[in-house]
């Protein structure tokens, strides 16, 4: 006996351990890190549990959850056992009409007689539809109809069975049409008061009674186990979707200043189902959803293309077959080009780039509030000056204006994203470039506009142009002035920049013969002139240069 029962305690307590509770506890959330594809949420939420096991429910979460990025973290005397997403469909209460006026409840009862009337009458037409339906396939099955029997020996016969059916068909089609478009009226009716009783019977709710959710409901479940009563914090945190931000900067110049406050600004949007009131908001350059996988650098096999070979001989052979004069067919030009090979497969074509941004948090100290609307809500990111070099650029070969450009340094420690960038200077707004920082060079020129104050104008000296047949070579000689002058009351620098052709033939020979000292740049044929220009002054360069080429090949020169 007494084995018994400590058999029976056992399976007490056992069963008491693993039965287990549910409870539905409200949360919050706390903060947001906003990527540029997607969004880290944060919630809080304290619970307390009693002894054994118990599921902590939290609903309201945002459908475009990643169930896999789930996280859960719990504090106090418990077990974290398991946390898991899920979507759960209540079951629709029955409406119970005690709780709603009178004039509602009599509306419901008239409704609903009125409802099974309608139902009657659609069974009553569907009957009598029915009915019609056998009738025409009795009368096409009819033997007389279908030839068969003593109606093919009398031609009288068969003239009164055919008008008959024709008689009888069409009266039966007749009346099945007004029948179904009877029967479609009363089902429209039907669906009209069907949605009417829906909305009546949902009065109570829409007077601000008890709102319950009747459609699914996403939620997140912990499992807890304590050994007494407990209670704590939980800190969850999970990646949804349609959510994002775009970046976008402002650049501001004033004149006389030697710097330009740039300031970067985010355009956050989300749509994710639940709004975000009151939330710590962190901007963050990384995404999630971008692939992370290193590239894999497979066997590279190369060898010779017999296949095109073997179509090169074999056209080769049939040129000669159909030619008399071998040496004029054997230089018949391939399927491939004269003198062509077939290029080999270059490795760039199975190598699959992966390129990694830079990932950088930005805090934000400011709540936010942002509705699940896909509204784009500007947040400021960062505010700060850059030291600035500011000099006057000119390139009169395409463009008589000299422009302001102002030179940035050291964006690399800004932690910037590719975005459009509006300029504005001395208060106007002056247009808008792009910044990219995975393809600019350590320092980026911004151009502020044309000055009207600085003239530059390049002309030809037609004068000095020469043309002369140099035994084999034909000598052209090219001579242009370029003009410079400061009307502005302040002294400038004034960089100009030209060129000179370049040329890759070995018989084709460029010299400078005049270039005023400026700085040369022999692969590119670049020219660049660094003028001090005082106020009020102007200044005149030269630039002259001689190509010797061919005289029996033609040579554009633009």
């Amino acid at each position: 006996m007494k084995h018994i029962l400590t058999f029976l305690t056992i399976i007490v307590v056992a069963t008491g351990l693993t039965a287990q509770t549910e409870k539905i506890v409200p949360s919050t959330i706390s903060k947001v890190t906003v990527y540029a594809q997607g969004a880290q949420v944060f919630e809080t939420s304290n619970y307390s549990v009693g002894k054994g096991i118990t599921k902590v429910i939290i609903e309201g979460v945002s459908p475009t959850i990643d169930a896999n990025s789930l996280q859960v973290k719990a504090t106090g005397a418990v077990v974290l056992l398991d946390s898991k997403y899920s979507v759960y469909y209540p079951t629709p209460e029955e409406v119970k009409l005690e709780g709603l006026p009178l004039a509602v409840r009599k509306s419901i009862l008239v409704l609903e007689d009125s409802i099974d009337v309608v139902n009657y009458g659609i069974r009553t037409i569907q009957d009598e539809i029915d009915l019609l339906q056998s009738t025409k396939n009795i009368l096409a099955s009819n033997g007389a109809i279908r030839g068969q029997g003593k109606v093919n020996d009398s031609i009288q016969l068969l003239k009164e069975a055919i008008e008959y059916y024709n008689t009888k068909m069409s009266e039966i089609n007749l009346r099945l049409q007004k029948l179904n478009r009877s029967k479609n009226d009363q089902v429209e009716i039907q669906t009209k008061m069907n949605e009417r009783l829906v909305a009546l019977q949902n009065h109570q709710s829409s007077l601000g009674g008890d709102d319950k959710p009747l459609g699914p409901i996403h939620r997140i479940t912990v499992t807890l186990s304590a050994e007494d009563l407990a209670k704590g914090k939980l800190d969850i945190s999970y990646l949804v979707s349609q959510a994002g931000w775009v970046p976008i900067y402002d650049l501001r110049s004033e004149l006389g200043t030697s710097s330009i406050n740039l300031s970067y600004k985010a355009q956050v949007f989300q749509n994710t189902g639940v709004d975000w009131n009151d939330v710590r908001l962190n901007i963050s350059t990384n995404n999630p959803y971008q692939n992370k996988t290193k590239p894999t650098l497979h066997p590279w096999y190369i060898d010779y293309n017999y296949y095109a070979q073997q179509v090169r001989d074999d056209y080769q052979r049939k040129q000669k077959a159909l030619s008399y004069d071998y040496e004029e067919s054997a230089q018949a030009p391939s399927a491939y080009g004269v003198g062509s090979e077939m290029d080999a497969v270059t490795a760039d074509q199975f190598v699959q780039v992966v390129q990694q941004m830079i990932s950088a948090e930005f805090q934000i100290d400011l709540p936010y509030s942002i509705k699940s609307n896909n509204e784009q809500h500007m947040v400021l990111v960062k505010n700060v000056d850059l030291k600035a070099d500011y000099n006057y650029y000119a390139v009169p070969k395409y463009d008589n204006g000299v422009y302001l450009v102002a030179q940035l340094s050291k964006l690399d420690e800004l932690q910037l994203v590719p975005a459009k960038a509006n300029i504005f200077f001395d208060g106007s707004y002056v247009g808008e470039t792009y910044l990219d920082p995975n393809t600019m060079d350590d320092t980026l020129q911004l151009s502020l506009g044309k000055d009207p104050n600085i003239m530059v104008k390049r002309t030809l000296q037609k004068k000095e142009y020469k043309e002369k047949i140099v035994g084999t070579k034909l000598e052209r000689i090219y001579a242009y002035t370029i003009q410079t002058k400061n009307m502005k009351s302040t002294n400038i620098d004034l960089i100009v920049q030209d060129q000179i052709p370049i040329t890759q033939n070995a018989d084709i020979e460029i010299e400078v013969l005049e270039s005023s000292k400026g700085t040369i740049d022999a692969l590119t044929g670049a020219i660049e002139w660094r003028i001090p220009l005082k106020a009020g002054t102007e200044k005149e360069l030269i630039l002259k240069y001689k190509i010797l080429s061919d005289k029996d090949k033609n040579l554009p020169v633009q």
